[in-house]
C-alpha cells in the first residue's frame, strides 16, 4: 500500500490499494467523523482510515469508497456510519493504565468518598469513553479493596462510550491471562474468577464487581442525558483526537457535571482550561475555588 504525495485535486489517489481511496473520499470521512464524535484526523491517518475502512467496504460488497461515502452520508446510512465510528475509534486500554491515577483515587478520595456513603448519600464515578471496560473495572477493584460492602450502599460507577461494540465486550467482563497481568495476584483472586473448562485460562469479573458499573453507550459531544453530578470523572487520552474548540467545550461539561469537591483525572499529555480547574498534580484536577 503506498501513500501518494500530497495531492492537488480532490479526484486524485491518496491511498493505492484494492480500492481506489480519493482526496474527496477522505475529507468526506473526515468531515462525518468531526461532525458525529468531534474527532479530527490529519492527513496523516489517510492509510489507517483506508484500511480499516476497506474492511466494511468489503463486508458490505460495495464497489468502492464512493459508494461506502454515498451510503454513510444518507439517512439510511446511520447504522453504517455507527459502525465507521467505532471502526476509526481508538480503543488502546489496560488495567491501572496510568496507576498513579488510581492511587490519588485510593488515597485522597476514596476516604472521603467511604465516610459519605456510610451516612446514606450517593457517591458516582463516570468513566468517560471506557472502551473495553478496562478502566472502569480499575476503578470498582480500587474501590472494593478499600471499601468492599461498597455495593451495599449508593455507589456507582457510570462507563460510557461511543461505540456499541466495545461496550459489549466490556459488559461481558472477560478477559485473557496477559490483560488481567497488571491486576496484583491478589485482587485477581479475590475479584476475577477463571472461567470453567476454557482452556485459554480466560478471566471473568465477578458480579460483585459488575454489580457497581453501568455501560451505556454515549457521544461525548452530544446529549448528557445524567441528571446528578460525579465525585470523579475520568476521561483520560481522549481530548487529544479533539480540535482546540471541541476540547475546550468538553472542559466546561465536565465542570459542570463535577461536584465541588470533585476530581477530574485526564491523560498525561492533557492539559485543562485552568481558569476553570486547579492543578491537583499528576494530571489530576479540581474545580478552582473548590474544596482543598
Amino acid at each position: 500500500m503506498i501513500v501518494a504525495a500530497v495531492p492537488r485535486r480532490r479526484s486524485e489517489t491518496l491511498v493505492e490499494g484494492e480500492y481506489a481511496f480519493t482526496v474527496r473520499n477522505f475529507e468526506q470521512i473526515v468531515a462525518l467523523l468531526r461532525a458525529h464524535s468531534g474527532i479530527a484526523l490529519t492527513d496523516a491517518k489517510a492509510t489507517l482510515v483506508y484500511s480499516r475502512l476497506a474492511k466494511r467496504i468489503r463486508k458490505l460488497g460495495l464497489r468502492d469508497f464512493d459508494e461506502y461515502c454515498g451510503l454513510v452520508e444518507t439517512a439510511q446510512g446511520a447504522s453504517e456510519r455507527g459502525e465507521m465510528l467505532a471502526a476509526l475509534t481508538t480503543n488502546h486500554t489496560r488495567f491501572y493504565r496510568e496507576p498513579h491515577h488510581f492511587d490519588h483515587l485510593r488515597q485522597k478520595l476514596i476516604p472521603r468518598l467511604m465516610a459519605a456513603a456510610k451516612d446514606g448519600k450517593r457517591v458516582r464515578i463516570w468513566s468517560a469513553a471506557c472502551s473495553s471496560g478496562e478502566e472502569p473495572y480499575s476503578i470498582a477493584l480500587t474501590l472494593l479493596e478499600a471499601f468492599p460492602e461498597a455495593d451495599r450502599h449508593d455507589v456507582r460507577i457510570l462507563a460510557t462510550d461511543i461505540d456499541p461494540n466495545i461496550l459489549a465486550k466490556a459488559r461481558a467482563g472477560l478477559y485473557s491471562e496477559d490483560i488481567v497481568a497488571p491486576i496484583p495476584a491478589g485482587q485477581r483472586e479475590r475479584w476475577l474468577s477463571r472461567n470453567r473448562g476454557d482452556a485459554e485460562r480466560v478471566w471473568r469479573v465477578k458480579d460483585e464487581v459488575r454489580a457497581l458499573i453501568t455501560f451505556k453507550q454515549l457521544n461525548l459531544i452530544g446529549d448528557w442525558p445524567m441528571g446528578g453530578r460525579f465525585d470523579a470523572i475520568f476521561c483520560r487520552n481522549v481530548v487529544i483526537y479533539f480540535e482546540e474548540a471541541t476540547q475546550t467545550f468538553l472542559w466546561g461539561r465536565f465542570k459542570n457535571m463535577l461536584t465541588p469537591e470533585g476530581r477530574l483525572y485526564i491523560g498525561h499529555s492533557e492539559r485543562v482550561d485552568t481558569d476553570s480547574f486547579v492543578s491537583d498534580g499528576l494530571t489530576v484536577y479540581k474545580l478552582a475555588g473548590g474544596a482543598q
